[in-house]
């Protein structure tokens, strides 16, 4: 199987083809988005990070940026600094040269201030534009695809219909040798004991209960009772919806990863190891925009996103396609929906049919096929979370990993 891509200096993939202005630090994000605006085919990565941070909070933010700049759907990446900020514009900008990417960055207090820096930058932007707009497309093999699995705006249809149907396209995928990505761990918590039986090797079904023991820890600690009704794990749509708890949203929400075998455990936006492929999960909870933005760190290029109640949110420069098994979802939200799997409920498709249809429409993406997300210009997903106290590892006082069942 076979899309049509952009072949990066690093060897992976593309499938769109933008170039990007990525500030180091939020002071300096009025004058990237200024010099993106200039430039067609360009974008902005705009974030409210970058300074006053310490420890995995700043960690997280240094790790971040730097995978959106090596991100094969980026052709070329400017970055522009303040000149004081903590996170420096110059490992910004090596982080990024090192992947062999086209790269330069400006620094404000060092041009002369936002005037001169929005002039150069808008020059140096329209070089890179063009030089990419120029390189066509090629034949690329679905090995060199991941897809990152999400949901958001759940209901009771999406267990039954939309994540099974990205089940079956996950098999597929991973089958023919490409990768998809699995996050959302506190949406997964009672689901441990399913996904560890499915690891490749006792090594990796450990991490599989460290990483959601240490998000049930993680949430145990926030939950402050003084605040009644701040506590609940689902949204109140989801309880609208039919989904009773989060054991019940846990249970539909894993079918969004099939049944293949899971090859790894990977950190929040750091890639596989190069030449590994398959299923992965990535530890992070579900806030919406930061999980999105973790896994296409870990190098996802299309995102697949289910949603029973309808979901407008888009990424930057990732495709976002949207799923749901809810016909009247569907009809409602035209626009914004992409693949209606309703089929499923109303007994006019089996999953396995609705999820090689998919796949097809997977392929059709990646090589170029607008979702609705992009069409409408949406681009929420793009969040960096600050998590100041957190631990990069296993929380202190977590559970250990228990035997492996049979």
């Amino acid at each position: 199987m076979k899309f049509m891509g952009w072949r990066r200096p690093d060897g992976r993939v593309g499938t769109r083809n933008y170039v990007a202005v990525i500030p180091s630090v939020f002071c300096a994000a009025k004058t990237a988005e200024r010099i993106a605006s200039q430039v067609e085919g360009a974008i902005c990565l705009r974030h409210p990070v970058g300074c006053t941070q310490v420890g995995f909070d700043f960690e997280l933010t240094a790790r971040t940026l730097i995978s959106m700049g090596t991100h094969p759907n980026l052709a070329a990446v400017l970055v522009i600094g303040l000149g004081c900020e903590r996170f420096k514009p110059e490992e910004l900008y090596e982080g990024i040269r090192r992947s062999g990417k086209s790269v330069e960055m400006l620094v404000i207090q060092e041009e002369g201030g936002t005037g001169p820096t929005i002039e150069k930058g808008v020059r140096i932007l329209r070089e890179f534009a063009l030089h990419a707009l120029g390189k066509p497309r090629e034949e690329c093999d679905v090995s060199d695809l991941i897809v990152a699995l999400k949901c958001g705006g759940t209901d009771a249809t999406s267990g039954i219909a939309a994540n099974p149907t990205l089940g079956v396209m996950s098999d597929m995928l991973t089958g023919m040798g490409g990768s998809a990505i699995l996050s959302e761990l506190n949406e997964l918590i009672s689901t441990e004991d399913m996904l560890a039986a499915r690891a490749v090797n006792e090594e990796v079904a450990k991490k599989i209960y460290e990483a959601i023991y240490e998000i049930e820890e993680l949430l145990r600690s926030g939950c402050d009772y003084r605040y009644p009704g701040r506590n609940e794990l689902i949204s109140p749509g989801n309880f609208q919806g039919g989904v009773s708890s989060i054991v019940e949203k846990a249970l539909g929400g894993v079918h969004k990863s099939g049944s293949s075998p899971i090859v790894d455990v990977l950190d929040y936006a750091v890639p596989p190891e190069k030449g590994r492929h398959g299923m992965f999960l990535m530890k992070y909870e579900s806030q919406d925009g930061e999980v999105v933005t973790g896994m296409v760190g870990c190098g996802a290029q299309v995102v697949a996103f289910t949603t029973g109640r309808g979901n407008p949110t888009g990424f930057p420069f990732v495709p976002v396609i949207k799923v749901t098994g809810n016909d009247f979802c569907f009809q409602k939200m035209k626009a914004d929906m992409d693949y209606n799997a309703s089929a499923i409920i109303e007994g006019k498709a089996t999953i396995r049919e609705m999820g090689e249809d998919f796949f097809s429409t997977v392929i059709r993406v990646a090589s170029g096929e607008p979702v609705k997300a992009e069409l409408m210009g949406a681009d929420e997903l793009f969040v960096i979370g600050r998590r100041q106290g957190r631990q990069g590892g296993a929380v202190n006082g977590s559970t250990s990993a228990p035997e492996r069942k049979s």
